[in-house]
């Protein structure tokens, strides 16, 4: 697997986690990142601001554009590295659903 170089960390609030669903508020300063993580369940992602995402994965790295309200989906198992790479502070919401 290719080594990306290290941030400082992003914040994780977790605000729900019960037996139906986890909900994690994640904040970013420029350049944090979640550091590089298995996805166990599948989950929804609501972003609170616009922004620029770094994702790093096993195919490299890109950048995604954020848009505050506009939520997406992904499945149980993504493993990736999430990293503000934009120049300003970015925050989402990430709900995680439990079978």
């Amino acid at each position: 697997m290719t080594q990306f170089k290290a941030h400082s960390p992003a914040v994780a609030t977790v605000m729900i986690d019960d037996r139906n669903s986890r909900v994690t508020r994640w904040d970013f300063e420029p350049g944090a990142e979640t550091g590089f993580h298995r996805h166990g369940l599948a989950y929804v992602v609501v972003p609170v601001t616009d922004g620029t995402l770094r994702i790093e994965d096993a195919e490299g790295a890109r950048d995604v554009k954020l848009t505050a309200g506009v939520a997406y989906t992904r499945d149980a198992g993504v493993e990736h590295n999430v990293i503000n790479g934009g120049s300003a502070h970015l925050a989402f919401v990430e709900i995680e659903i439990k079978g």
